[in-house]
């Protein structure tokens, strides 16, 4: 596996606008939340196991799976957040590892939401976290996702806090400002992983 680079952040931080930034300069993106969502597609034996657990109301018409009903019944239940855990976690981790392998780019960006939930941050060479203050995050995911202020209290309160995200940071990204300063910081921290990758695949060689 090449040089990795873990992007995390909390919700609404702008995790993907930062990635878009590095895919624009030709950065391989491997991202969880994306893979996530490829290995429960239709006619997967991954979707099949959850309505076959719990049932057909998983599923939306056009046969895709209804997260926001899986959300709700995992979020009360947490035996069955495990059964799903158990179930996807290896399916991803798989995915991922062939998508790690089939990249070109001198390093890859492997964009987490759960790095430090999951506590992953020591498969990566180095942990990039975009940050926001809670304010933003609020703002931010009650325009994104049309839900009330305590809706996106309760999805903060969820994950890890701040300073556990930033406790495992090699880098950080302040995307509290306008979205088109987010550019210089890419850049930057671009040219810096082009040289670590750079070292770590010399000494590789030796």
């Amino acid at each position: 596996m090449g040089y990795t680079v873990a992007l995390t952040g909390g919700i609404g931080s702008g995790k993907s606008t930062v990635a878009q930034a590095f895919a624009d300069l030709g950065i391989n993106v491997i991202d969880a939340d994306i893979i996530a969502r490829q290995v429960v597609e239709p006619g997967t034996p991954a979707l099949q196991a959850i309505v076959d657990r719990f049932g057909t109301g998983m599923c939306l018409p056009d046969g895709g799976l209804n997260r926001r009903q899986l959300r709700e019944r995992i979020f009360t239940h947490a035996a069955e957040k495990s059964w799903l855990n158990a179930l996807l976690h290896p399916l991803i981790q798989q995915e991922t590892q062939r998508q790690m392998q089939q990249a070109t780019s001198p390093y890859v960006l492997w964009v987490v939401p759960l790095l430090v939930e999951n506590q992953l941050w020591q498969k990566a060479n180095r942990v990039l976290v975009v940050d926001v203050s809670e304010e933003t995050q609020l703002k931010r995911t009650m325009h994104r996702d049309n839900v009330s202020e305590e809706h996106a209290r309760q999805i903060l309160a969820a994950q890890v806090s701040r300073e556990q995200r930033l406790a495992v940071a090699d880098d950080i990204i302040d995307n509290n400002g306008a979205p088109d300063a987010i550019a210089l910081d890419v850049a930057r921290l671009h040219a810096r992983y082009l040289k670590l990758a750079h070292q770590a695949d010399s000494q590789e060689k030796l």
